[in-house]
């Protein structure tokens, strides 16, 4: 799931195999590449001219002209929104000191130790909470100082996993 906040209007967008759901409508267009970020849309029997003019992957942003018409729209994963959920911010999460555990779980995995240096979204350890492995990826650029934990460790939501 995806939310997209287009022009303060936000949408919640879910893909399921080849179809895209937006705010639980079944999105019925063609989208055909005429190369080079150009697009041709066919929407409710309209045609648009669409050109990816600009993709911010760190501000998870993107710039689109529609016929001529400019929108930014930005985009929020299921990352995103569950550290919005917990009262985190990935936005803030750009300067690099610390990484806590966002949930309770068992360290099942461990990909970095001192002196590594990582940039953002780079894999650093795996969470098993509820039966589901979560890939906890530095959300920004750095260096790792020390390790907190060790692969078996068993953490509390919060606690201090690595600092950089």
């Amino acid at each position: 799931m995806y939310k997209a906040l287009v022009n303060g209007n936000t949408s919640e967008i879910i893909q399921i195999k080849e179809n895209w759901l937006v705010n639980g409508n079944l999105l019925d267009w063609n989208l055909t590449s005429l190369g080079d970020g150009h697009y041709h849309i066919l929407y409710q029997n309209k045609g648009f001219r669409a050109e990816v003019v600009k993709i911010d992957r760190e501000a998870k942003t993107v710039d689109l002209k529609i016929n001529n018409q400019k929108y930014t729209v930005q985009l929020r994963d299921q990352f995103d929104l569950l550290l919005e959920k917990m009262g985190m911010s990935s936005a803030a999460a750009g300067k690099l000191n610390v990484v806590k555990a966002p949930m309770p779980g068992l360290i099942i995995d461990l990909r970095v130790k001192a002196g590594d240096h990582v940039k953002a979204g780079d894999p650093l350890l795996v969470l098993e909470a509820m039966k589901m492995e979560n890939i906890i990826k530095a959300p920004g650029e750095g260096t790792v100082k020390q390790v907190k934990i060790k692969k078996g460790d068993t953490v509390e939501k919060n606690q201090l996993l690595i600092e950089f």
